[in-house]
């Protein structure tokens, strides 16, 4: 017999509540808090140390010195050479690597159980010893434009993303890429970094989150041990954010070789800040799925298959994040078919979304989709140490994490049509079109480059 969506959903209702009703909190007296989760499946352990501070908090001229400090962090401290991290982390038989986002920083290793302190004992070491040298900063800043030339220079569709940014957001760091702008990256020096690293890093602006195979007693004797003695530092103050309200479509179009055109859609909606009362940012994670989250989903029926304008299409929502929320749509333009075609379709099922809702059966199948999320990143300790520390590091609690799964759930048809409403309009759209030219410029006649000299 085939278990309902009904059945179904409220399984994975109640996986999700049960491996989230354990998580440990504790806070030591330099500031340092510290969320631990027992996951006893595999002897093995997640280490992450969450920094509150991400691309959002830097100022122009200095774009991208969150990632660039995030670079210089594994070249060494004052009792540890250049690469000594990585290297002691491998004999161990972990891994450890790192990321940037617009509102955080974080450092992780995955290692056995046994070797925590090993891990607890390098990161607190690299939270007040790091040693920033103008010989490994002028090698690493040229790994970082290689790594934007990559990433954004030689990708269109990222560039798109880039100036969609850029054009959606007047005032808020938001526009600015985490990797930084090309010429900031040029023009930044290792004071720039170091001035960075002293101003954010501090035992009171980190989260450490542990999940495996540990027991929460043993691991705060740990932190007190390798974290507890490292002393708090002033943080800098934060200002309020605030986006000016948008009253029109804001429009930008990139040029780039490419051999179809590619259209992106954003529009600005709200994040979470209350998961217990907030209602709006659930729906609208729910409309993302409905509308491009799986081959089931509007833009794929109507724009894939019906009427093959485009090959693929996507929805895209982060639901938890510091500053403003935007929800993202993408779609390629099949051959033949124009970018305006592209846009006036895409916008006419949001239209309609607008106007008349979702049904209950895709309300229900977008439901079932987000609790499958929610109940496969309970099969890796590195998911689950993710989410708490997000939480945390948006200024949520990680207690808020029990009640996603239940909101998710009690959202209605209803809500959802008056989210679409509110949000889904003009005065709060950017459109972004990627303009194919032509992959070999020769070929379309242009003149041939300069001799050189």
């Amino acid at each position: 017999m085939i278990p309902s969506r009904a059945a179904v959903f409220a399984a994975a209702l109640a996986l999700v509540s049960a491996a989230q009703a354990n998580p440990h909190e504790f806070s030591l007296p330099n500031g340092l808090r510290l969320i631990v989760k027992e996951d006893h499946r595999a002897p093995t352990v997640v280490h992450q140390v969450w920094y509150r501070v991400g691309s959002m908090d830097e100022v122009p001229g200095v774009t991208g010195v969150a990632h660039v400090l995030e670079h210089m962090m594994f070249k060494g401290t004052r009792r540890f050479g250049p690469g000594e991290f990585s290297r002691i982390i491998a004999e161990a038989g972990g891994r450890e690597n790192a990321f940037t986002s617009t509102d955080f920083t974080v450092y992780h290793e995955q290692i056995h159980r046994d070797r925590l302190p090993l891990a607890m004992r390098l990161e607190a070491d690299r939270m007040v010893n790091l040693v920033v040298r103008p010989e490994e900063f002028a090698q690493e800043i040229k790994v970082v434009m290689e790594e934007r030339r990559l990433s954004y220079e030689d990708r269109p569709r990222s560039l798109l993303y880039e100036n969609l940014l850029a054009t959606a957001f007047a005032a808020h760091p938001y526009k600015s890429p985490t990797i930084g702008w090309m010429r900031d990256l040029q023009n930044m020096t290792w004071t720039d970094a170091l001035a960075w690293y002293r101003q954010w890093y501090a035992p009171n602006n980190a989260t450490v989150v542990v999940v495996g195979d540990v027991r929460p007693e043993q691991v705060l004797a740990w932190a007190r041990r390798y974290y507890g003695a490292l002393a708090r530092r002033t943080m800098p103050g934060r200002k309020a954010l605030a986006e000016p309200e948008q009253r029109g479509v804001k429009r930008v179009t990139l040029k780039a070789p490419a051999e179809l055109p590619y259209l992106r859609l954003a529009y600005k909606v709200p994040a979470l800040r209350d998961p217990a009362n907030d209602w709006e940012p659930f729906a609208i994670s729910l409309i993302a799925e409905a509308l491009g989250g799986s081959d089931a989903a509007r833009f794929n029926q109507i724009l894939v298959r019906e009427r093959r304008t485009a090959t693929s299409a996507v929805a895209d929502y982060e639901l938890i994040s510091r500053c403003p929320g935007m929800l993202f749509l993408g779609a390629a333009a099949a051959k033949g078919r124009s970018a305006s075609e592209l846009e006036d379709g895409m916008r006419e099922i949001v239209a309609r979304v607008a106007a008349e809702g979702i049904s209950p059966e895709e309300l229900a199948r977008a439901k079932v989709q987000r609790l499958s999320e929610l109940v496969f990143r309970r099969d890796s300790f590195f998911a689950q140490a993710l989410e708490l520390g997000e939480l945390e590091s948006v200024g949520l609690s990680f207690r808020g994490a029990d009640r996603i799964a239940e909101r998710f759930k009690a959202i209605t048809v209803e809500q959802v049509r008056a989210a679409a409403a509110r949000y889904l309009v003009e005065d709060g759209l950017t459109v972004a079109v990627l303009d194919p030219q032509p992959l070999n410029p020769r070929s379309a006649g242009a003149a041939p480059p300069a001799a050189k000299h």
